[in-house]
């Protein structure tokens, strides 16, 4: 056997042994971190979802950005501060969590609105305020736009509106490259990720520290297993072409709307915000002083009130 076939053997026998190693892991982390909700099949998606609170009472329907999951939403005590008045409803959005993702799909915030809205009908769920984060704001307004399902109001939090030049939501986009990213996924993609996930999680907070049940609540293993990369690969791929293409039917948006960003944010710019709450008709701003990108955390009471002004609004 030549120096080149040795070499080639020995690549060969690492990449399965990765291979081997991440898909062991993705096992145990699903083990030890099962399904905390229920399960319904919407247009030939399985989709996680959480609900809570009274199911008569008028409902909340939330989503959380990209490479999270529900337990974000929980943690943040968002989840049970609309609970305490409202039905609430969170969605693994699809290929996190427990939520699958059908390859055949271009999964865009407009296609995950689709599904959604059939989602929501097959669970009775009429005029709900719909509560979007960083890239589920995208989702959330996608469902604004659509005339077949009213909503009472939008509350929309640190979220990407505008295409602005941004080389780091390209970078993060590897791991969704067809057979190449899938190599990647199951192999070292895992491994980078968890050495810079902790680096990543301290710049979603900052300014402010990183919350104590945060670090020991939320299942960061589940982040790192391949599907999920890919999913979270995908959405940084989607985040500015679903923006420019968005950026001229947020007039369209008839019901009310919450703003809410932290002027500390360093993954998206507070500008942003400023400028959607300039092209909306009906939006209240809420510039929160020294929070960052993970302003549910900063102070998650604002945002629930906000969310009971849209409820009381209507009852009016």
């Amino acid at each position: 056997m030549s120096t080149a076939e040795i070499i080639l053997v020995a690549v060969i026998g690492v990449l399965l042994v990765l291979v081997i190693g991440n898909i062991v892991f993705s096992f145990l982390a699903e083990r030890k971190n099962p399904p905390i909700g229920s399960f319904i099949d919407c247009d030939g998606v399985r989709l996680h979802y959480l609900e809570r609170g009274d199911p008569a009472a008028r409902c909340v329907v939330l989503f959380h950005g990209n490479g999270t999951m529900i337990q974000d939403l929980i943690i943040s005590g968002l989840v049970d501060r609309l609970a305490s008045r409202s039905r609430v409803i969170c969605f693994d959005r699809p290929g996190f969590g427990y939520s699958g993702r059908p390859r055949a799909r271009i999964w865009t915030a407009t296609s995950q609105a689709a599904l959604f809205v059939k989602a929501l009908k097959q669970l009775g769920v009429r005029d709900p305020v719909v509560l979007g984060h960083s890239w589920g704001t995208l989702v959330a307004a996608a469902i604004g736009f659509q005339n077949d399902y009213p909503i009472r109001g939008l509350v929309l939090a640190s979220g990407y509106y505008f295409p602005t030049p941004r080389w780091d939501f390209w970078m993060l986009s590897g791991p969704a490259i067809p057979i190449i990213g899938d190599l990647v996924r199951y192999t070292v993609a895992p491994m980078i990720s968890w050495a810079i996930l902790p680096g990543l999680i301290r710049k979603l907070f900052a300014p402010r520290s990183v919350p104590e049940n945060f670090k020991h609540g939320f299942p960061a293993s589940l982040t790192l297993r391949p599907k999920q990369l890919r999913a979270a690969a995908e959405e940084s791929a989607f985040l500015i072409p679903q923006a420019a293409r968005f950026q001229f039917r947020y007039s369209s948006i008839r019901c009310p709307v919450h703003i809410f960003h932290g002027t500390g944010d360093q993954i998206i710019e507070p500008e942003q915000a400023r400028r959607l709450h300039r092209v909306l008709g009906r939006s209240d701003l809420h510039l929160m002083p020294d929070a960052g990108h993970m302003v549910t955390y900063a102070d998650s009471t604002a945002i629930a009130q906000a969310v009971e002004s849209l409820e009381i609004a209507m009852i009016k």
